[in-house]
């Protein structure tokens, strides 16, 4: 069953997944190590959450992006790397949605409940890993563009 798809035809995320659609997904290595890196840092209570579950691995799909994310749940290194598909990748579990909708449910300001009743979400596998996931992301406080733009140190702001 598709997911339903909030996005216009030339939304600013569209045209970013079209553009990177010849890219080799280990072109976005250094910008997701860094990602990790700066939530490592400024949110160490969302791996001290997780660490219960043990090293989950979790794909996270943007449905309208031409590649999925792996998120390593690793207590020591944690790792985040996007790939063209799963294949090969043994995951506890998948969340797969527009983009927007996965950040603003990692940011915590939508509702996970309403998006997997509507259908926005889809949700596969170990529902509790994704819910002890989303838990503790919701308690951080996570600002994905403030985050990225911490990458860039003293430019961040210009």
């Amino acid at each position: 069953m598709p997911l339903h798809d909030p996005l216009p035809l030339f939304s600013p995320v569209r045209v970013a997944g079209f553009l990177a659609r010849p890219l080799p997904p280990a072109a976005l290595t250094p910008v997701l190590d860094a990602a990790m890196a700066v939530v490592r840092r400024r949110h160490p209570g969302v791996f001290e959450r997780l660490a219960p579950l043990g090293s989950p691995v979790y794909l996270i799909d943007p449905v309208d992006l031409p590649f999925v994310f792996v998120l390593s749940i690793d207590p020591v290194t944690p790792r985040l790397w996007a790939a063209r598909d799963a294949g090969g990748v043994a995951v506890r579990a998948t969340v797969r949605g527009p983009l927007m909708v996965l950040i603003e449910l990692m940011e915590g300001s939508i509702d996970g409940d309403a998006l997997f009743f509507s259908r926005d979400l889809v949700v596969e596998g170990d529902t509790e890993a994704v819910v002890t996931l989303r838990n503790a992301v919701d308690g951080a406080g996570i600002d994905v563009l403030d985050s990225l733009m911490s990458i860039f140190g003293p430019l961040a702001g210009p």
